[in-house]
């Protein structure tokens, strides 16, 4: 027998250390129990008694609850376990819509995948709930109650990790159901379309809406110059829908696929973002010359902007005035064809791939409106859409051989690459703003703190011959508010923050392919990996940069690269 702690599991000796409960043992051990309400970076629920054990004198208990015992004796299979688990399916089906054939999350489900794998093929039970409205106010979201199985995942994410607080459990017993407020529509609340209840959502439950019908008339019209760019998270979790390993860079396959397809033209909106930094180096530098308030908050993150507006107005003349390099990238575009419409009379459409379900509110915003209707970008589809259009076109992806993005605007930098994570949007401004533009300080600046996955880090560089620059980075909007309510309370002192909404960055977006902390990690690497074979490492050195800033952007630059917000109060007020 082992000295070390260890459990017995189906007669099995298995060492633990840290683990926090059975559950994360018993998967230690090569066993994967089912669950439906458990998810690691959320609080314990322990609602759908799926993952329970037996233990040595047959009693039942749940497994992601339960904290291991040295010594500690349990079966995870046995008849009793097994009938109560197919009970609970069935139970869950009784009350469920079956439609499985025509839900956005056919093939994706868990009560689907569950219901095959104990062998369920009748429900014995009367399906006695009442039909449910679907509620497809929201742009981004559609949420149908007769899908949810009451696990509380969504509603632990919007309020544990987001502190949006958007939906919560209503009413009780049988009657128990998820909802808004008074049961408003999604597109009244305080929702910011971050979408992370959806990327939880075990069922079609909660789902992003789905855009891609809008691409295939734009393609299929031959009025149309169809130009799709797409963003830097794309590229690294793209490849997790064809059965590559994850975090495998596929942007060259994306070019190729899309010009196979017919697409007209294929940008990397890298270059958008090699534009943000330019602009928001340059509005940092000048606030903090000249002593403007600062933190100045990046505006990179249409959620993190929506939270600010609903949560902090008295924030919003603290986040920059840049647009996204979605939108700012778009807004090119459009520009760069304008001069050649009168050529060919084709009407240029944007579509944006995206590994965020809030860009899709984004681009509708009205300050994103022109005056005659049009917008910066045309259409939004996220990296599951984008992954079910090349399965619509029948395209072999495995075998598509990479291309290049089209010029003029197909030179990037690494600086542009690492906006896909969190972090990467501080560490490009870094790169733009120090004084020291050599290769190790290059390397060094890797190592300041602004990398990783922790919710909330810490760097302070030095800047000039004598000052240092504090920047704070967070992803997760609870992680923001904390930090917010610090500077409020005069605990911590910044200049510069960056802020994702969703945990991890936009390679944990809730419209990218779902990933654990293994797969965020290894999409990360991705993204640092395609920034060290760029050639171009700083934004500032991109060449695209000189041409653009003398030509399209001339005597434009507000205009098609800042927005204004809705200005609040000053933080002290």
């Amino acid at each position: 027998m082992t000295d070390k702690k260890h459990m017995i599991i189906d007669g099995q000796i298995v060492n633990y250390n840290d683990e926090q409960n059975i559950l994360a043992v018993i998967r230690k051990a090569g066993i994967e129990l089912p669950t439906f309400c458990y998810y690691s970076d959320l609080s314990i629920y322990g609602a759908c008694r799926m993952c329970v054990v037996e233990d040595e004198w047959g009693g039942v208990i749940a497994s992601c609850s339960t904290p291991p015992r040295d010594k500690m004796k349990i079966k995870t299979n046995t008849p009793q376990l097994f009938r109560h688990r197919k009970m609970i399916l069935e139970l869950l089906l009784a009350s469920h819509c079956r439609d499985c054939t025509t839900c956005p999350k056919n093939g994706k489900c868990r009560l689907q995948e569950l219901a095959l794998r104990f062998g369920i093929d009748s429900v014995r039970f009367e399906n006695t709930k009442k039909e449910a409205k679907i509620d497809d106010s929201a742009l981004s979201i559609i949420r149908d109650e007769s899908k949810c199985i009451l696990c509380g995942d969504c509603v632990r994410m919007c309020s544990e990790i987001q502190n949006v607080g958007a939906i919560d459990f209503a009413h009780r017993g049988s009657n128990m159901t998820v909802s808004t407020a008074w049961g408003k529509p999604l597109s009244e609340t305080n929702c910011v379309n971050c979408g992370q209840c959806a990327s939880v959502c075990p069922t079609g439950a909660i789902v992003i809406r789905n855009c891609t019908q809008k691409f295939w008339d734009a393609l299929y019209d031959d009025t149309k110059r169809v130009v799709v760019q797409f963003a830097p998270a794309v590229r690294v979790a793209l490849g997790d829908e064809f059965g590559l390993p994850q975090g495998t860079n596929v942007a060259g396959k994306i070019v190729g696929a899309l010009r196979k397809m017919g697409v007209d033209e294929v940008y990397d909106t890298t270059m958008g973002a090699d534009l943000t930094v330019m602009e928001e180096s340059k509005e940092f530098l000048k606030k903090y010359k000249e002593g403007g308030k600062l933190p100045l908050f990046t505006s990179c993150c249409p959620a993190w902007v929506k939270y600010a507006e609903n949560t902090h107005p008295e924030l919003i003349g603290q986040v920059s005035t840049c647009k996204s390099p979605m939108q700012i990238f778009s807004a090119v575009i459009k520009e760069h064809f304008e001069q050649v419409k009168e050529v060919d009379g084709l009407e240029t459409v944007v579509f944006a791939i995206m590994p965020c379900t809030a860009k899709k509110d984004e681009q509708v915003r009205p300050e994103f409106i022109h005056e005659d209707g049009g917008r910066d970008t045309d259409g939004v589809i996220t990296t599951q859409e984008f992954a079910s259009i090349l399965k619509q076109a029948g395209i072999v992806f495995e075998d598509i051989e990479p291309e290049a993005a089209d010029m003029p605007f197909g030179i990037t930098s690494g600086a542009g690459v690492i906006f896909g994570v969190t972090g990467g949007v501080a560490e490009a401004v870094i790169r733009r703003v120090v004084d020291d533009k050599s290769n190790n300080m290059l390397h060094n600046i890797a190592y300041t703190g602004v990398r990783g996955l922790d919710g909330t880090k810490e760097a302070n560089i030095p800047f000039g011959e004598d000052k240092r620059v504090k920047i704070a980075v967070v992803n997760g909007l609870a992680n923001a508010e904390r930090l917010i309510q610090k500077i409020k309370d005069g605990e911590a002192q910044y200049d510069f923050v960056e802020v994702m909404a969703c945990p991890g960055g936009c390679i944990a977006g809730a419209g990218q392919p779902f990933a654990r902390q293994e797969g965020k990690e290894e999409r990360s690497k991705g993204l640092y990996d395609a920034d060290k074979l760029c050639q171009v490492k700083r934004s500032e050195e991109n060449p695209v940069m000189m041409s653009l800033y003398s030509g399209i952007l001339k005597n434009k630059v507000h205009e098609l690269l800042h927005v204004d917000y809705i200005k609040g109060e000053d933080i002290e007020k």
